[in-house]
This record gives structure tokens, sequence and C-alpha cells, in this order.
């Protein structure tokens, strides 16, 4: 059965076999361990498959957006609901914050994964050229608004 908790230190050799697994540059272990005890705007989630960590998801807490940094799926694992259940709790935990929207960037040829944060409402706005120090892919930056602020205009005060 899936689960999806926040992490914990018990959780970290998991994260680190998912994150070396999925990104050619991983983070190290101090670096989620810096997220977990020191960084006070990050919100990390594991997903459980039978006490496994199979996945997890990161964002951090900027006044009033969320910053996705990582959402990442063993690859023997993908194609079953386990990013989306990721996903859905990303969001649920801005919109618990009151956060006015969620902001992430994906490689330009990452078409599985812009599928699935379009799936969720996020929108192409921005590129940032080079962006990825392993290939100087190009990044595309999407945003998700909360319906609340989806009109919102800054402008106008």
């Amino acid at each position: 059965m899936l689960e999806i908790v926040s992490m914990e230190q018990q959780h970290l050799d998991g994260v680190l076999r998912v994150e070396e697994s999925c990104f050619s540059i991983p983070w190290s272990r101090k670096d989620f361990e810096r997220e977990l005890y020191e960084n006070k705007l990050a919100i990390y989630k594991v997903a459980l498959l039978d006490n496994e960590v199979v996945g997890y998801a990161g964002m951090w807490h900027v006044v009033t957006e969320g910053h996705i940094t990582n959402i990442a799926v063993l690859e023997e694992h993908r194609r079953k609901g386990i990013a989306d259940a990721l996903m859905q709790e990303m969001i649920k935990v801005a919109e618990e914050k009151e956060m006015i929207g969620i902001t992430l960037e994906v490689r330009m040829g990452n078409v599985g994964a812009q599928k699935l944060y379009t799936k969720y409402g996020f929108r192409p706005e921005g590129l940032r050229k080079g962006y990825y120090a392993d290939t100087k892919e190009d990044a595309i930056i999407m945003w998700k608004y909360f319906p609340i602020y989806e009109d919102y205009d800054s402008t106008q005060q």
C-alpha cells in the first residue's frame, strides 16, 4: 500500500537511492540533512510502498509561494500513480499554508514531467537558458496559481 509521509532521518538511505538513480548530479546526504534539520523553509515528503522509499518530493515555502525542488520516483515504480500522489500532497500542503502558488523548473526535454505538471494546472511562464549544469539544457519555469489568486494583478493596489 502506498503511503505519503513527512521525510525523517530513517528515510534518508531510501531517498538517496531514489536521488542517485534519477539525477545525473544527485544531492548528497549532507544536502538532505541540511534540508531536514536546518532549512526552515523546507517541506519534504516520501512515498513508501510496503515501507520502502520509492519516491520523494521537496518544496520550499518562501514567503507566500512554494518552490518545488524535486519530485523523483524510482524507475521501476513509475506509472503507478506515485508522482501523482506526491504532487497532490505538495499541492495540499501549499493550500494548507495559504500559498498563492507553486513554481518549479523542468528540463526542456522532460516531456513526461511536463505532462504531469500540466495535468495539475502548472503553466509555462518563463525559460532559464542553460540552467542544468550537467547538459546546459534549458529549464522551463512553470507556475500553478491557486484559484483565489489566479486573476490577481499586483499592479492594481
